[in-house]
């Protein structure tokens, strides 16, 4: 029987009350927990202009995750390209493979 994986989807929401800083802190947590508990994928989700979510700056979020987290695979699902320098992407993506970090941009 073929084995079933499971993924994270994540968009780092702000805590009434809160600041940034502290869902970046829930979102290690939460990836850290989904690695110990055998989860093959944690996505960060990309969106502007929402205050209660802290994941504007995807490329950040997924360079902290990939730094608290050993095995699990860490991508953003729907990085929008027209925000971003394509070079920058491309630099971002070669640096963690040669860290031999997984990163996944769909």
């Amino acid at each position: 029987m073929k084995k079933i994986t499971f993924s994270v989807l994540d968009l780092s929401p702000i805590p009434e009350g809160s600041c940034a800083p502290e869902a970046f802190a829930n979102t290690c947590d939460l990836a850290q927990f989904a690695e110990k508990v055998g989860f093959s994928r944690y996505w960060l989700a990309e969106h502007h202009n929402m205050p209660g979510l802290a994941c504007a700056a995807t490329a950040v979020l997924v360079g902290h995750v990939a730094g608290v987290t050993k095995t699990i695979k860490v991508g953003a699902g729907g990085i929008m390209i027209q925000n971003h320098v394509i070079i920058l992407i491309m630099v971002v993506k070669r640096k963690w493979k040669k860290k031999r970090k997984k990163m996944i941009i769909i």
